[in-house]
């Protein structure tokens, strides 16, 4: 199972996050040729950069060739991530970027990505809106982003849905955050670290103020955390492929950075899994399918529904979860709070799986990505749904057709 691990002893802001993911790209340079034709005039530009001497990747966005500079108002307060949370100058003759949230859905709706990006850049937003109302006290209609709505911070948070698109890790799993501790300026005012909306974002997270004085954990940084991140703890046993680092424009007496590993998690021919099972006969299709999303968020393997008789001759079904050991309590939790059981059984078992993996295949269509699974003397090859999807979409073509001429042209080469 392809694995990334997200570091975050350091915190993690949305640059930071991105030049992590950047390093560990097959192709770096088709990630950039991408971002840098999503907003006219707005770039994005990986620096070389050191902190505590470890070499990394600073990503550097420029709105019409110029960067906008933050005064050190608070230097012994402010991390200095240069993320766009709070990159931009608090004085009057330097207004705020305000953006609504219809705004930025407007701005990312537009943008020349797959559906699959465009869908979670929004989530992400989503999530900061939502806490924004809260900690406001006031209708998410009526929010007005400030550092998070400017173009720089869209930049941040498309780039680390495009990076995550093309890696396609089968699991996202990330460290407790480090949030550091103190005071930060903002557009509201002086609060404390973490920021509310940060704070917010982190519920339900392992996190720590640690021993640094500042802001290391942005609400940007925090949301794409809690929306991709899939369990956190320490980092699993893994075979590591690529290690990449997302560097801050500061130094700190600790390295200044986001790091990412990649790698296959778990025994290739055996796994441990946990089975938790619960019979339900009081929830409509659409509550139970809904259900099933949400598990699948929390870090569910796989679900599935078989329908059952029950006692009193009640029509019911089997709501069956696959988890990882580490996971069962949580999931169980989850299990209790998003459906209507009032029990769950657990079944500990062993599975024999083949290994996945991914390549890229020449055809008629252009490049498809194809899945392969190994192992056991047995190899197996299927196209990727949503790329075929897109293909029938465009070419106006039947998905089938399009399906058995990809796998087709796909075994020839």
């Amino acid at each position: 199972m392809k694995t990334l691990y997200l570091e975050c002893n350091m915190g993690a802001a949305g640059d930071m996050l991105m030049g992590a993911l950047y390093e560990l790209l097959p192709d770096q340079e088709d990630f950039l040729k991408t971002m840098n034709v999503l907003i006219p005039g707005v770039t994005v530009t990986p620096r070389r950069a050191v902190t505590a001497g470890i070499a990394g990747t600073h990503m550097e966005v420029e709105i019409h060739g110029e960067r906008e500079e933050r005064p050190d108002l608070f230097q012994e307060h402010e991390h200095g991530h240069e993320h766009a949370d709070h990159s931009h100058s608090h004085d009057p003759e330097h207004p705020h970027h305000h953006a609504t949230p219809a705004n930025i859905r407007g701005i990312l709706d537009g943008l020349p990505v797959p559906e699959e990006v465009r869908k979670n850049a929004k989530a992400v937003y989503d999530r900061i809106a939502a806490v924004e109302s809260a900690v406001h006290g006031v209708p998410v209609t009526e929010i007005h982003f400030h550092e998070v709505g400017a173009l720089d911070a869209v930049m941040d948070v498309t780039g680390v849905c495009l990076a995550l698109y093309l890696l396609r890790p089968d699991r996202v799993e990330v460290s407790p955050v480090h949030t550091g501790f103190g005071e930060v300026r903002c557009a509201h005012g002086i609060v404390p670290v973490p920021a509310p909306a940060t704070a917010r974002l982190l519920e339900g997270i392992p996190c720590c103020s640690g021993e640094i004085s500042g802001e290391l954990c942005t609400p940007t940084g925090a949301a794409l955390l809690a929306f991709f991140g899939q369990s956190f703890g320490g980092m699993p046993v893994m075979t590591l492929e690529k290690t990449g680092y997302g560097v801050g424009a500061k130094e700190f007496p600790a390295a200044n950075c986001v790091r990412a590993f990649f790698g296959e998690q778990g025994d290739p021919d055996q796994a441990d899994i946990v089975e938790l099972v619960s019979n339900i006969d009081d929830m409509t299709a659409e509550a139970l399918a809904f259900a099933g999303e949400r598990l699948m968020q929390e870090g569910a393997l796989d679900i599935s529904v078989s329908p059952l008789t029950m006692k009193k001759g009640r029509s019911g079904v089997l709501f069956t979860v696959l988890c990882k050991t580490r996971d069962e309590e949580r999931m169980a939790r989850a299990v209790l709070r998003e459906t209507s059981t009032h029990g769950v059984r657990v079944r500990r078992c062993g599975k024999y799986i083949l290994t996945p993996s991914v390549r890229t295949a020449e055809t008629s269509f252009g490049q498809v990505p194809v899945k392969c699974a190994d192992g056991f003397g047995i190899h197996r090859e299927k196209p990727e749904y949503e790329a075929v999807a897109a293909i029938a979409r465009e070419r106006n073509l039947p998905f089938q057709q399009v399906w058995e001429q990809v796998l087709t042209e796909s075994k020839q080469n």
